[in-house]
């Protein structure tokens, strides 16, 4: 026995195909796949074009041993800036950390432009000799229509992430850099330290012979006593300091156990021959910054939002099923019946507004963000070009004028000790305004090259001006005067 209600079914059916084969396009329209990179194309070329190195992602024992091989013919020879940056981005496993969530990233944009899953219920119902099984697939047609517009919002917010891994990169990068200025500053401050120390010690001990004679004071003895007492805890100071920043820069290489042995050259780089001219810097600035970039990709990703809040103010869930019924009554006969049911909420008491205003005000906060941080970056960029002249003029200074200086003072004091016209104590005192100014002269040239770094970030990206830790400087007249 069957129900002249199949008739009307057919129709039903019919609707139901043309429905599914008119949203068949929008679906498979909105459809994307992984890339055979994960997504790492744009940081790789951002690397080889900006910082002219190489990143990778390790995902199997293949690369890892690749990555082992370079590792180690870098480090067969002293560590320069450039080499130490190159393991890093090889090496370093925050930064492969932040490459695997851009390919967790690619898994959610892949995710965002598939069409929704339809959902299938069956049930069935028995009792009094008669039975009733029924079965639905439903489908959420809303998301189906509006994939499209959603798997652009994806595919912006997918773009973001890649932003977000090369500010990591860019960031890795200046980090080193200036763990390595660090590390090999203070190498060098314990080299001059350590001659200073020997120093101060040939005069305590003299100071001491002469005071058991009765030819020195006790004041003078005192004052060439302490002198080298300082000395001494200015050195081991400068050891402390030396090992930490080592430390601190294996960290960012990723280095542990028997990588622990690299080395390190004994000077600071010489200054550049001259300095780069930005005139334009802040323009550059602007349209260069990692962080406006991603800042303008979060405004994309909120206007588009916002769109797609505009468009579905008033529906929100508009599910679709096509029903099929299976009964069975009390003399045996089978009824078969099939349907269509379509969910829709009323918008009876919240009408969107909610939803849109919230997204208004989202995009308005986006836009003064935005504003904000070109305003920022502006003054960075200027305080860092800035800070760059001034750095790279004052270690010049000393290059040129402080240093030759003292260094003929130095031959003219030994020739006048040699003709027994001055003392050892006042050549010594002489050697000690000598050690300082060499100090300070290291200290301006780690200076000039965190202010270098600073100028790449603040122009480039990858932190602020506010993540340059300045270092101490002492200047030659911080020497002792006796």
């Amino acid at each position: 026995m069957q129900n002249n209600s199949n008739r009307p079914s057919h129709k039903w059916r019919r609707a139901l195909r043309l429905v599914a084969i008119a949203l068949l396009p929008i679906a498979l329209s909105g459809c994307a796949g992984f890339s055979e990179d994960r997504g790492m194309m744009p940081v790789s070329r951002f690397a080889a074009a900006t910082l002219d190195k190489d990143v990778t992602v390790i995902r199997t024992p293949d690369e890892a041993a690749m990555v082992r091989q370079t590792v180690d013919r870098l480090k067969r020879r002293p560590l320069t800036a450039n080499s130490a940056v190159q393991i890093a981005l090889l090496n370093n496993r925050r930064l492969q950390a932040a490459y695997h969530e851009l390919a967790m990233a690619e898994a959610e944009r892949v995710g965002d432009s598939l069409p929704p899953n339809p959902s299938f219920s069956l049930s069935r119902i028995a009792g009094g000799g008669a039975s009733e099984l029924e079965a639905q697939v439903a489908l959420d047609i809303l998301a189906l229509v509006t994939l499209p517009a959603r798997a652009d919002l994806a595919a912006t917010r997918f773009r973001q992430a890649q932003l977000r891994a090369i500010e990591e990169t860019l960031r890795t990068a200046a980090d080193v850099r200036r763990a390595y200025y660090a590390a090999v500053s203070n190498r060098e401050l314990v080299t001059l330290l350590r001659q200073a120390d020997a120093a101060a010690k040939t005069t305590a001990q003299l100071a001491h012979k002469l005071g058991e004679t009765g030819s020195l004071n006790k004041l003078d003895q005192a004052r060439e006593q302490v002198f080298h007492a300082e000395t001494t805890a200015d050195l081991a100071t400068a050891r402390q300091q030396a090992d930490s920043s080592r430390e601190e820069l294996a960290r960012l290489l990723g280095f542990w156990g028997a990588d622990l042995d690299f080395r390190l050259p004994e000077t600071l780089p010489a200054l550049p021959a001259r300095l780069a001219s930005q005139p334009s810097i802040e323009v550059e600035a602007v349209s260069r910054r990692v962080d406006l970039q991603i800042a303008r990709t979060e405004l994309q990703v909120i206007a588009k939002a916002y769109g797609l809040t505009q468009a579905t103010r008033f529906i929100n869930l508009l599910d679709v099923a096509g029903l099929a019924k299976r009964s069975k009554d009390n003399d045996g006969g089978i009824l078969r019946e099939r349907g269509l049911d379509m969910q829709v909420q009323i918008p009876l008491f919240d009408f969107g507004e909610v939803r849109v205003r919230q997204a208004e005000a989202a995009y308005m906060a986006a836009v003064n963000r935005l504003t904000d941080r070109a305003i920022t970056v502006r003054s960075e960029a200027r305080d860092a070009y800035r800070r760059y002249r001034a750095s790279y003029d004052i270690a010049r200074h000393y290059q040129r004028e402080i240093i030759p200086l003292r260094q003929i003072i130095t031959e003219e004091n030994q020739l006048r000790f040699s003709a027994m016209q001055i003392d050892v104590f006042a050549l010594l005192q002489e050697a000690r305004q000598r050690i300082a100014a060499l100090r300070a002269a290291i200290e301006a040239k780690r200076s000039f090259w965190f202010a270098n770094v600073n100028l790449q970030t603040a122009v480039i990206g990858g932190g602020t001006a506010a993540d340059i830790r300045e270092p101490s400087r002492v200047s030659a007249a911080d020497a002792p005067v006796h």
